[in-house]
């Protein structure tokens, strides 16, 4: 499931539009604009992802928890870590999304 993650979230960043860190992350999910979310169970301390599935299932979006902060942000696109990623702008990961 994280591989996918990654993917769609590597695609995005490339052909549409993502959001970077816990608290873009939420902006994003209040709005309704965030169509994909990912966040790092490492994350310490975890108060500051825990919002993130709740938020998503009320909202009807995806939201998969990857292992490592560093691999989510690799996958962003970023030299850190991150908490979270939402993509906004699906791009070419429509298809990836729709299948998670």
């Amino acid at each position: 499931m994280s591989e996918q993650a990654f993917e769609i979230i590597e695609l995005a960043r490339k052909t549409g539009k993502i959001k970077k860190g816990c608290n873009e992350v939420t902006k994003v999910l209040e709005k309704g604009q965030a169509k994909f979310v990912a966040y790092a169970e490492d994350t310490q301390p975890k108060e500051i992802v825990m919002h993130l599935p709740l938020l998503s299932k009320e909202k009807g979006v995806k939201c998969i928890a990857v292992s490592k902060k560093d691999e989510l942000g690799a996958a962003a696109g970023l030299p850190l870590g991150t908490a979270a990623v939402a993509v906004v702008e699906e791009g070419n990961a429509k298809d990836l999304i729709k299948n998670v």
